[in-house]
């Protein structure tokens, strides 16, 4: 029987094995990118690696419908928009079983979207300064509101209940909400700016 892993777990160092498909790369280690079975395929030369993957089921990628609640991980802050990736956890997920997708360096296997400036709440759009409501590998809680073209969709965080639900410090540690436009290190305390989602 195949041994299940979950997202972020470390699987092997890249000295011994070779990255497959449902995994990345991260600080010589291969890690999970989703949960599934490891599957390890043996190089077919003697002196090769062995190939470690997650096969990925037709169940773990639905594809997200407008007025989907989804969550994603930021992957690019741009001054009038961001670039997310979508994962394939339900909106529901707990805190700590999100906080692996904080440092994933491999999105390529999810669905992209954009979120539009405008469309980051409902009140003063003019005044809103991207990198002070999301930061890159922030967990967000958003809605989508077109299926855009065949690159990205679209989402919103214009309700309350919207916005980052799980992030790191600049410091590296998990952070807690504070208030709708502040999260706080739970080591040093720090407070950074963020759109904080209202808990669900």
């Amino acid at each position: 029987m195949a041994t299940v892993t979950v997202p972020g777990q470390v699987l092997a160092p890249t000295s011994s094995h070779v990255a497959g498909p449902g995994t990345h790369v991260y600080d010589n280690n291969i890690l999970a990118s989703i949960a599934g079975p490891i599957v390890t395929t043996p190089a077919p030369q003697k002196k090769g690696k062995s190939t470690i993957s997650i096969p990925r089921s037709a169940s773990q990628t639905p594809l997200p419908a407008v007025n989907a609640i989804v969550l994603a991980r930021v992957i690019r802050v741009q001054p009038r928009q961001l670039v997310v990736s979508i994962l394939p956890v339900a909106p529901g997920s707990s805190a700590s079983s999100l906080m692996a997708y904080t440092t994933m360096t491999n999105d390529d296997l999810q669905h992209q979207a954009i979120l539009r400036r405008e469309d980051v709440r409902a009140f003063e759009k003019d005044k809103i300064v991207m990198n002070d409501m999301f930061r890159v590998g922030d967990i967000v809680r958003a809605t989508v509101i077109s299926l855009g073209d065949e690159r990205s969709y679209y989402i919103s965080t214009t309700g309350n209940e919207f916005g980052v639900v799980v992030a790191r410090s600049a410091a590296g540690n998990a952070m807690v909400p504070a208030s709708w436009k502040e999260m706080k290190d739970v080591v040093t305390g720090k407070g950074e700016p963020r759109k904080v989602a209202k808990p669900v």
